[in-house]
């Protein structure tokens, strides 16, 4: 068992989400940025699936009962006062005392245990669903979090990320455009922008501020189904990008929709943070995917 002493700002449990439930009205959940949270969990050989923490701004303090194996992707972790390196497997003895510090490279880090926290699964998922309130709560002081069964040919394991691995937040982010590009004066404005980051942003998606985009028509579309990194169009004509926590439906326009490979880095993002646009087909958008997957195969290594 783990207890929380401190909780952090927002602190929240997610593993791979609720996939398959838009049709009821459910929305995914998961991580803002599955690339670290994958990475996080690799590094103590945990399946991409396992339930890790997710933490905003800074993470919790945690006190652990029983020797376990951690990981932190985003943030350094001090055990009894005692910085230790980053993005690498730590062991920690049972009563042991684990700040996680203040993020680094973005807004969110990620912090597995071997074998994963085994809260209370609803809906055949972990996560914390912080927009349909679906799941366990964001973590409090004084909660007990159990960890999972370990797998025993890794328990003596040890593994670190491979240096400069992951990207930077924002930057240039890959677009395919569409389906309601025809609702605008000129699309392309989007391509020929610079956003920045707004405080408003959450998990629910990344507001930006910049340059509001013209519409060609009054009105807003039928409510339709919408996906992680759409790219929604209100009516003060300031860009949305949804992210894991977005709801199920949407009536805004939609200009364009985010390649699932760049999602990470806008889960990443910090109030401030740039964000330009670039267009790409969906066959450049699938590649793009396929490589990042490949890639995440290589990224960590035993020690």
């Amino acid at each position: 068992m783990i207890t929380v002493v401190e909780p952090g700002p927002l602190t929240t449990v997610q593993d791979e989400g609720r996939a398959g439930l838009a049709h009821l009205g459910v929305p995914t959940a998961g991580p803002a940025d599955w690339v670290s949270h994958t990475l996080a969990n690799r590094l103590v050989a945990n399946p991409a699936s396992a339930a890790a923490l997710e933490c905003t701004v800074s993470g919790p303090t945690l006190r652990f009962d029983d020797d376990a194996r951690i990981a932190a992707v985003g943030a350094r972790l001090v055990v009894d006062g005692e910085t230790m390196s980053t993005e690498r497997t730590i062991a920690v003895r049972a009563g042991q005392r684990v700040v996680v510090g203040r993020t680094a490279g973005g807004v969110r880090c990620y912090v597995a245990v071997a074998g994963g926290f085994d809260v209370t699964s609803v809906l055949d998922s972990r996560s914390t669903d912080t927009l349909a309130g679906i799941g366990p709560r964001a973590l409090e002081a004084g909660d007990r979090l159990s960890i999972g069964d370990v797998d025993a040919s890794t328990v003596d394991s040890s593994f670190a990320l491979r240096t400069g691995w992951l990207s930077s937040p924002g930057a240039d982010v890959r677009v395919v455009v569409g389906p309601h590009e025809h609702w605008f004066d000129d699309f392309t404005q989007l391509l020929d922008a610079d956003y920045a980051v707004t405080r408003a942003s959450d998990r629910v998606g990344v507001r930006l501020a910049g340059p509001a985009l013209g519409r060609s028509r009054p009105g807003e579309i039928a409510t339709c189904g919408v996906v992680a990194g759409a790219i929604q169009v209100p009516p003060d004509g300031v860009p949305i990008v949804l992210l894991a926590n977005h709801a199920a439906t949407g009536g805004y326009p939609i200009v364009g929709v985010v390649c699932r490979a760049d999602l990470p880095a806008l889960g990443r993002c910090a109030p401030g943070d740039g964000v330009s646009f670039v267009a790409v087909g969906r066959a450049e958008a699938l590649a793009a995917y396929a490589a990042l997957t490949r890639r995440l195969d290589t990224a960590v290594v035993r020690l």
